[in-house]
Parts: structure tokens; C-alpha cells; sequence
């Protein structure tokens, strides 16, 4: 499966943006979908997920602040961020996990940039 990030940009504090990760295939095979991030110099983390059933979880540096969601019909799955913060500057990446059996496996899109300064 492809994974098309979208949506990254420069924006001030406080703004907001909506992430956009479109699949080649239906999102429905996919036992969770989310998004990680990685800033200059640090490991990339969690930012938030969502099961195939509509159960979302966040990291607690964004929790009340992100938003993810997922249209199957489209195959997409979006991360809304409001109030953001410089600290949430990073390289955002789209994944999607299948588990076959046991084993899950992971999908990446190729990250879109987000930056967060005045």
C-alpha cells in the first residue's frame, strides 16, 4: 500500500492545520491507522492513532489540541492540530499496521512537514 501525506506548512503559533494521509487501498484492512512525528535531532513518537473501529489515542503533548479522524470512504485518515506550538514542529508520518496472525506490520508515508514559528 502507498501512503500519501499532505498538508504540512508553516503556521504560527496558536494556528491550526489538518493532515491528510490518502491510501492506495482501502484503510478498511488495516487494524490501526495514525500518525508519528519526528523533529530535528529526536526519535520519531507517537502522535496519534485510530482502530478500524473509530477508537482514538493520543500522545499526551497533544491530547485536547489534535484531532484524528478517518474516511473509509475516501481511504484517508486526517490529524486536525489546533493551539500549536513550536515544540510541535517535526516531519509528520502517515502509518497504517495490519496484523497478520500475530505480527504486525507496518506501513509509512513519505512525512510532510510541519513547522511552527512566528
Amino acid at each position: 500500500v502507498q501512503l500519501q501525506a499532505s498538508g504540512g506548512g508553516l503556521v504560527q503559533p496558536g494556528g491550526s492545520l489538518r493532515l491528510s494521509c490518502a491510501a492506495s487501498k482501502s484503510i478498511s484492512e488495516f487494524n490501526n491507522m495514525g500518525w508519528y512525528r519526528q523533529a530535528p535531532g529526536k526519535q520519531r513518537e507517537l502522535v496519534a492513532t485510530i482502530t478500524s473501529g473509530g477508537s482514538a489515542n493520543y500522545a499526551d503533548s497533544v491530547k485536547g489540541r489534535f484531532a484524528i479522524s478517518r474516511d473509509n470512504a475516501k481511504n484517508t485518515v486526517f490529524l486536525r492540530m489546533n493551539s500549536l506550538k513550536p515544540e510541535d514542529t517535526a516531519v509528520y508520518y502517515c502509518n497504517a499496521v495490519r496484523v497478520l496472525i500475530t505480527t504486525p506490520v507496518n506501513f509509512w508515508g513519505q512525512g510532510t512537514l510541519v513547522t511552527v514559528s512566528s
